[in-house]
């Protein structure tokens, strides 16, 4: 019983948070269903600077190798297997002892699995882990869920392999009982469907209104990574718009993005933060309207049957603009939209938080993404800085003088972009959502009183007034058909 701590399964990611955990120093034990693949990890270590990483032939070997109380972080593919391998280690485990699954899954899974370990006195932990395969080696955002004291047994091992924040503050932390650290990844991950929405959009403009070639639009997001829209995602767009052809069947120095097919595929984490959001009754237009799109992006036949039948704007109604200033207006149209994207997931978690009584703290949310995840962006340091200043901030729209001021700024620009998209026919959902998101948010009466007037027309549902005090309900006889119907008590029953 040498090992510090133990990796069971060992695809790529599995094996990158092995050797990330061995280069820290700490001594790693590492087991998989099929032993190839300890044997291809073992042969990393002795390559990448002999790290401590020791190979076992079963979950018994693989648990009896490992120090007194045991630390398993398992890999595996979520759902069915997640089960399968608790169940296989669980055997050789005792009291004490503390699985920690890694994997994107979702967060009632979780909360069954430590119900279900606890009755063996084993402790459980769902933790989310952003950053690919390179920030699985090289630091990782790590956002763990579980009891207190089992979040202290692995805590010394996080902080020193998370990724560090431009602060040097490691990017992990407490997120909360079971079921929170995963819950938070997931709308990490609605996020970041925002954002690449966001992003392909603006590629969108660049490319079919401006006129841009890969190679300019390498060059502004290559100069927009170094500004306030400082980010992975936008660092590694600049990348992909700069690569070339390098297959020998390929066209003769044309790029990689132009010959890829326009179909998006995902995981499921986005759905589900569209499917908690609605739970939690919490609007989240920018990344609804992301999930959206991939979904018609994958009706590729469709489209591509449709485009022969369906009109948009004839060229001679297309807006004369200035290219110049859509480039401008594109970058303040992005960051205010980011910023919506940001503010409905934190409020997705907030709502969660309440209603679970987890007590998330979501200026940690912020900080941990700063580094090793997807979504790390110079944005999140104002983020994590306001909910910091001010814990109990209803939304990132309203931080006065600083998120406010911004949008106050600039969403004349986020407007005309939107304008010319509608104008020129090139859908922009995202840009779009969150806009309509921000206009809604900040009135103070929206149309909702005809809504609710006809709910009471055609069912009786009631309606506050108001020049009445709150809570007061009423009832109106819309036309002759309609009848008294007594005591308004209940009538609102139900109602979510």
């Amino acid at each position: 019983m040498s090992c510090d701590i133990g990796m069971y399964g060992l695809a790529i990611m599995g094996q990158n948070f092995a050797l990330n955990m061995a280069s820290q120093g700490f001594s790693v034990c590492v087991g998989n269903r099929s032993h190839s693949k300890v044997v291809t990890t073992v042969a990393r270590a002795q390559n990448e600077g002999n790290l401590p990483i020791t190979p076992s032939e079963s979950p018994q070997d693989f648990c009896s190798k490992l120090k007194k109380p045991r630390k398993i972080v398992i890999l595996v593919q979520a759902g069915k297997p997640v089960d399968m391998t608790i169940e296989a280690l669980s055997e050789y485990l005792e009291e004490g002892d503390l699985i920690i699954d890694g994997g994107n899954e979702w967060f009632p899974h979780q909360i069954r699995r430590s119900t279900e370990l606890a009755e063996k006195g084993i402790l459980f932990i769902g933790m989310g882990i952003s950053g690919g395969e390179e920030g699985a080696r090289n630091g990782p955002s790590l956002m763990p869920g579980g009891p207190k004291e089992a979040y202290d047994m692995i805590e010394p091992i996080l902080m020193k392999c998370a990724a560090k924040a431009p602060d040097g503050t490691p990017c992990t932390g407490y997120c909360g009982p079971i079921g929170a650290g995963n819950y938070v990844k997931m709308v990490h991950n609605g996020i970041e469907y925002g954002d690449m929405q966001l992003i392909s959009e603006v590629y969108d403009i660049l490319k079919t209104i401006v006129g841009m070639s890969n190679k300019e639009m390498s060059d502004l997001f290559h100069e927009w990574n170094k500004g306030e829209l400082e980010s992975y995602l936008i660092e590694i767009t600049a990348k992909i718009f700069a690569k070339k052809e390098d297959r020998e069947d390929a066209a003769a120095d044309g790029y990689v993005v132009d010959q890829i097919l326009d179909k998006t595929g995902m995981k499921g984490t986005g759905r589900w933060t569209v499917q908690e959001a609605a739970e939690q009754s919490v609007a989240a237009p920018v990344i609804a309207a992301s999930l959206d799109s991939r979904y018609l992006s994958a009706r590729k036949e469709e489209r591509v049957a449709a485009e022969k039948l369906l009109e948009g704007p004839p060229e001679e109604s297309k807006p004369l603009v200035d290219k110049d200033q859509i480039i401008a207006d594109l970058q303040s149209a992005l960051y205010c939209a980011k910023v919506t994207s940001y503010a409905q997931g934190l409020s997705i978690i907030r709502a969660a938080s309440d209603k679970h009584g987890w007590d998330v703290d979501l200026s940690l949310c912020a900080s941990m993404w700063r580094g090793g995840c997807i979504i790390r962006a110079a944005l999140l340091t104002k983020i994590t800085n306001a909910l910091t200043n001010n814990p109990g901030l209803a939304n990132l729209l309203v931080d006065k003088g600083g998120f406010a001021a911004e949008l106050n700024a600039r969403h004349m620009a986020w407007r005309r972009i939107v304008s010319l998209g509608v104008a020129c026919g090139i859908a922009t959902p995202a840009l779009s959502a969150g806009l309509s998101y921000y206009d809604q948010y900040r009135r103070g009466r929206l149309p909702a009183n005809l809504i609710q007037a006809q709910r009471d027309f055609f069912g009786g549902h009631t309606y506050e007034r108001v020049d009445k005090p709150s809570g007061q309900t009423f009832h109106t006889l819309w036309d002759e058909s309609h009848k008294d119907i007594g005591d308004l008590t209940g009538r609102t029953a139900g109602e979510i």
